[in-house]
């Protein structure tokens, strides 16, 4: 008896958690993460970068609610733009995670909204460069909250690596990649990811929003 009434209680904690977590009440300045199904890219992002609970982001926005709408600012496609939230929700069938700033941090919020609202039109980084005046989605999303600390970093930067884990070679997807752009793979440049960002000590992992 005791131990039926012990698995009845877990069922119902969670289902309460899976139900709180479909309750999340976005507010702007949320951080949204996705794991597009973008092909071999994708993929190769996804094999060597770790997330929240080592879950596979290759995409990230942020959250802007404008009148009656909820709106994501992402840099995606061919510029800095914004894409209604069930939009974005729809490029991918993967749980999305949303993560808030923590309390201490909640004040440089409007700063950095302000910031990406003036990105908008500014083309999609497809080079990868930190700070070429183009914005990748995660790279939009470090700028933004840079330039609201005062011009301080605020989410960390690390060296990008375009190899295979283990190997020393290059995904070959990305050579033709780099290749095509007529430019040598940025090996070891200073970059940021989705999983990266999701990993924060200055954020909380509310849940899957769905």
């Amino acid at each position: 008896m005791r131990k039926l009434l012990i698995c009845v209680l877990s069922a119902v904690l969670l289902s309460f958690y899976a139900k709180a977590q479909e309750n999340i009440q976005l507010k702007s300045g949320d951080l949204i993460f996705q794991n597009l199904d973008c092909g071999p890219l994708c993929d190769a992002i996804n094999a060597v970068t770790q997330g929240y609970q080592g879950n596979k982001f290759s995409h990230m926005g942020m959250v802007l609610l404008r009148n009656d709408s909820v709106l994501v600012i992402e840099a995606s496609g061919k510029n800095v733009h914004l894409t209604p939230l069930q939009t974005f929700l729809s490029k991918s069938a993967h749980p999305h995670y949303v993560g808030r700033l923590k309390p201490a941090y909640q004040k440089i919020i409007p700063a950095a909204l302000a910031f990406s609202m003036a990105q908008m039109g500014v083309l999609y980084d497809d080079q990868y460069l930190y700070d070429n005046g183009k914005y990748y989605c995660s790279e939009l999303i470090y700028d933004a909250f840079k330039a609201a600390n005062k011009n301080k970093p605020f989410f960390k930067l690390f060296p990008m690596t375009y190899k295979e884990p283990g190997s020393g070679a290059y995904f070959p997807v990305w050579k033709v990649y780099f290749e095509h752009l007529n430019m040598e793979v940025p090996e070891g440049k200073p970059g940021c990811n989705p999983g990266g960002i999701s990993l924060s000590d200055k954020i909380d992992i509310l849940g899957q929003y769905k």
